[in-house]
């Protein structure tokens, strides 16, 4: 249970900046931090960081298989 609670004041890792953050969004399984929300919203699609996002967006449709 420590553990547990010590993941939670650390944060959770965003799966775009791959940095652990306190506040964000949860999409499925994985955690995207407020900062990398903000910014993915507010990027015009001719920006070139807009590609950065989509790549890091797509590790989020691959769903994990549990045996």
């Amino acid at each position: 249970m420590g553990s547990l609670l010590a993941k939670k004041h650390a944060g959770e890792e965003c799966v775009i900046c791959e940095q652990a953050k306190t506040r964000g969004i949860h999409l499925y399984t994985s955690f995207i931090c407020t900062d990398c929300e903000t910014d993915l919203i507010t990027t015009d699609t001719s920006n070139p960081k807009y590609n950065y996002y989509l790549k890091k967006l797509r590790k989020i449709t691959m769903p994990e298989i549990f045996s």
